[in-house]
């Protein structure tokens, strides 16, 4: 039988999915065609390249950071990769040049936030406005396409019934959670966030593994920046606007604390579902689509108010 604090712990640790069965059964009686296979499976597309970025951003929030240019690097890298392309260049090499890009700007991120000193709002924010520029200045504002239709298999192809998108949101989380809890670098990271000080004095090479943090998120952002390519099949200069947001929100909503330290990627996934299935939901119940942008606001509010909420009476437990 659970005691009384533990049953407080496990409400609290899994109501999150209770949110999530309580969305679903909602929308089902609301909205009758919500249950329907295909669109469960346009669901799980659509909140693929949130859910990979995601991935990434869950480390840089763990480590107590943040990163805005997620959106910017999706959407530059899904630029480059197209440009390159009709250049003439072979896809795989135009690919792997988009994601070796997105870890440059990764590494950037790192050096003006750990060497230099910089805040992370800051220095994500002037790489989200920089890269966007960097966009808009090699398409000339004008979308890039034209390129081989078996490109187009990455983004909107399937294997059996299941979207390949699908498959490498699933693939990454699952690397990413062996990274965390299997592996010292997640170790490393939790306790980072945990106290940095703490972590510096036990011999813990702190700016060496923000570096690789942002490394890995800028990677990841670069990834769903290629998969999204794939399934527009047009590299659009203003492609990610407005993803950072939908990606911190699905992190925070996953239970990943704002001031670092805490957070696991299966419930970061469930976040980034009821994000999916939110948004789904309230387009076949004919909402408005600026009223939709005012309740994602919301629950990344109540998100974060729930965040603050839960430090503040874990200190007073202490």
């Amino acid at each position: 039988m659970l005691k009384k604090g533990n049953f407080k712990a496990y409400i609290h640790t899994y109501a999150i999915l209770l949110v999530l069965v309580i969305q679903v059964l909602f929308f089902t009686f609301t909205a009758p065609p919500f249950m329907q296979v295909q669109n469960v499976f346009n669901i799980l597309r659509s909140v693929s390249i949130i859910g990979i970025m995601s991935v990434g951003m869950t480390m840089v929030i763990i480590t107590g950071g943040i990163d805005l240019s997620v959106g910017s690097i999706c959407g530059t890298v899904g630029v480059i990769v197209a440009t390159l392309m009709v250049a003439g260049l072979h896809p795989v090499a135009a690919v792997l040049l988009g994601i070796a890009s997105g870890g440059i700007v990764g590494f950037a991120n790192g050096f003006f936030i750990s060497t230099v000193g910089v805040s992370p709002l800051i220095a994500t924010l002037g790489s989200m406005i920089a890269l966007r520029g960097v966009a808009f200045l090699i398409t000339d504002g004008i979308p890039v396409f034209g390129f081989t239709r078996a490109f187009t298999v990455l983004g909107q192809g399937y294997v059996g019934v299941v979207p390949i998108p699908v498959i490498v949101m699933l693939v990454i989380f699952i690397l990413g959670y062996v990274l965390l809890n299997k592996l010292k670098l997640g170790r490393y990271i939790y306790g980072i966030g945990s106290n940095e000080e703490v972590s510096h004095l036990s011999g813990i090479k702190v700016k060496k593994v923000k570096y690789t943090v942002y490394i890995i998120n800028g990677v990841l952002a670069a990834i769903a920046g290629v998969i999204l390519l794939s399934r527009l099949s047009s590299g659009i200069p203003r492609t990610g606007e407005g993803f950072e947001m939908e990606v911190i929100t699905a992190v925070v909503i996953g239970g990943v604390s704002m001031k670092g330290g805490e957070g696991n990627l299966p419930m970061v996934l469930v976040g980034v579902l009821i994000m999916g299935v939110l948004f789904n939901g309230l387009v076949m119940l004919n909402v408005n689509t600026h009223l939709q942008r005012v309740i994602q606001g919301l629950v990344l509010l109540l998100a974060v108010t729930f965040d603050c909420l839960s430090q503040r009476r874990k200190a007073k437990a202490v």
